[in-house]
C-alpha cells in the first residue's frame, strides 16, 4: 500500500502495544492514517513481507533491522528504526525439572544470573558425564535479543551455547506448547508467553531479561529506507500516533482499557489480567503464586525510551560479531548505528507536537549487563575479546 493507507505486520507480543493502541484508540486515524494491522506468527514472515514490500512497516526485533541493513543472514534490504516500541520485556523460563536441577547445583542465590549460569554449567557437565542429551533452549530468532541474552547468560557461567546446549528457533506463540511437550527445557521469549507457561504450571521464570541487560532496545518500528524517503510525511505522522499511544499506555488510569485492547483475539489473545500485570512489571514466576515486580521489566515509551539510541544498536552489533554472525569492521558498525534514526524521531515530534527530543538518562554503562566490562561502543574488538566465550 502507499499514501495514507498502511499495512503493518506484528507478532502477538506485549511490546506491540503502541501499535495496537495507536490503531484501536484512533490515534493513527487522527493523523490521517488508515492502518491494517496484520497478525503474524514468525519473525521470518514479518521480515520477508517487510523486505519485499507487502508490509509498509513492521513491529520488528531490533537486531533484524541491523542484520537486514548489513545483509547478514538473508538478502540485504536497508531498513531503519525511527521509533523504539519497547525496551526490555523478555524472560528466561525453564521447566520445573530444570529449575530443580539448577537449584540443587547452585552455590548461592539462584535469582542471581551469575549463580544460575554457574549452576547451569554444573548441570550440563553432569548430563554429559551420564551420556544424556544436551539441554534444549528455545529462542525466537538468530538475530534477536532473546538469542543474545541467552548466550550472554550461559557464557558468563562457562557454558558454550554452540557446543554444550542446543539453541533452537521457535515462533513466540509456540514456546509454551514446546515446553509443555518437553521438546525444550527452557526458552527466552517476550511477554506474555513466559507468564502463560507459569499460569499453566509448566514453567518457572528464572530471570527477567533486564537481569541480563538492564536496558536494551527490544522491538522497533521498522521501515525500508527507500520507503521512508518516499513517504517521509506519512512516517512522521505514524511516529506522532505511536508517541500518543505510549502516553496513553503510561497513564495508569488507562491500564484496564489498554489491557482489554491488547487481549482481543485479533491482537495478542491472552487474558487482560495477565497483560495488565505484565505491563506493570508484576509477574508470577512460579505456579504456586510467587510474584516478582520490576518496573523496568518492560518499558514502553517511558522516560524517553521510544527515542532510538545508537549505543543500543552498537551493542547488538557487538553480539553479532561475538557470535560470528557479522564481520567486524568500521563500515559495518556505522551501518548498524545509523539504522537507529533518532533524527527522524526528533523531527517528527518537534514539527508535529512541539515536543523536544527526550534524551535517555545518562549512564556509565548504558546497557548494564550483569557480567563483563561496561559497554561504551568505542572499541567493539576489545569488548568482544574481553568476553569469556566468543566465536
Amino acid at each position: 500500500m502507499s499514501g495514507d493507507s498502511l499495512r503493518i505486520g506484528f507478532i502477538p507480543l506485549l511490546d506491540a502495544a503502541a501499535l495496537i493502541v495507536a490503531v484501536d484508540k484512533g490515534f493513527a486515524a487522527e493523523q490521517g492514517l488508515a492502518i491494517d494491522l496484520v497478525r503474524e506468527v514468525s519473525w521470518s514472515n514479518v521480515r520477508d513481507k517487510l523486505n519485499i514490500g507487502l508490509f509498509d512497516a513492521a513491529h520488528l526485533l531490533a537486531p533484524i533491522t541491523i542484520a537486514s541493513s548489513l545483509g547478514v543472514g538473508h538478502v540485504r534490504v536497508p531498513l531503519l528504526a525511527p521509533f523504539v516500541l519497547a525496551l526490555n520485556g523478555n524472560a528466561i523460563t525453564v521447566s520445573p525439572a530444570l529449575h530443580q536441577a539448577l537449584a540443587g547445583a547452585a552455590d548461592g542465590d539462584l535469582s542471581e544470573p551469575s549463580v544460575s549460569a554457574r549452576a547451569l554449567a554444573r548441570v550440563v557437565a553432569e548430563r554429559r558425564k551420564h551420556g544424556e542429551e544436551p539441554l534444549i533452549f528455545g529462542m525466537t530468532f538468530p538475530f534477536s535479543t532473546h538469542n543474545y541474552q541467552l548466550r550472554f547468560w550461559m557464557a558468563a557461567g562457562g557454558v558454550d551455547p554452540d557446543a554444550d546446549v542446543r539453541l533452537v528457533v521457535l515462533p513466540p506463540p509456540y514456546m509454551v506448547d514446546s515446553l509443555s511437550s518437553h521438546q525444550v527445557d527452557g526458552f527466552c521469549v517476550g511477554a506474555p508467553w513466559n507468564s502463560v507457561a507459569v499460569e499453566l504450571g509448566i514453567g518457572h521464570i528464572l530471570h527477567f531479561g533486564c537481569d541480563i541487560t538492564a536496558r536494551i532496545s527490544e522491538k522497533v518500528l521498522a521501515v525500508r529506507t527507500a520507503w521512508a524517503t518516499k513517504c517521509e510525511d506519512v512516517l512522521k505522522r505514524l511516529i506522532v500516533a505511536l508517541h500518543r499511544a505510549t502516553d496513553f499506555i503510561n497513564d495508569e488510569n488507562n491500564s484496564k482499557e489498554v489491557a482489554a485492547l491488547l487481549a482481543a483475539p485479533k491482537r495478542i489473545g491472552v487474558t487482560a489480567e495477565i497483560l495488565q500485570r505484565t505491563l506493570n512489571g508484576r509477574l508470577n514466576v512460579t505456579a504456586d503464586g510467587v510474584t516478582r515486580t520490576n518496573a523496568d521489566y518492560i518499558i514502553v515509551g517511558r522516560g524517553g525510551a521510544a527515542r532510538p539510541d545508537s549505543i543500543h544498536a552498537a551493542w547488538l552489533y557487538a553480539q553479532m560479531v561475538r557470535w560470528n554472525q557479522a564481520p567486524l569492521s568500521a563500515d559495518s558498525l556505522a551501518i548498524a548505528t545509523s539504522s537507529f534514526r533518532s533524527d527522524i524521531f526528533d523531527s517528527a515530534l518537534r514539527v508535529s507536537t512541539g515536543a523536544k527530543a527526550v534524551e535517555l538518562a545518562g549512564r556509565a554503562d548504558p546497557i548494564g549487563t550483569f557480567a563483563g566490562p561496561p559497554f561504551t561502543g568505542d572499541d567493539i574488538a576489545g569488548y568482544v575479546a574481553a568476553m569469556k566465550l566468543a566465536r
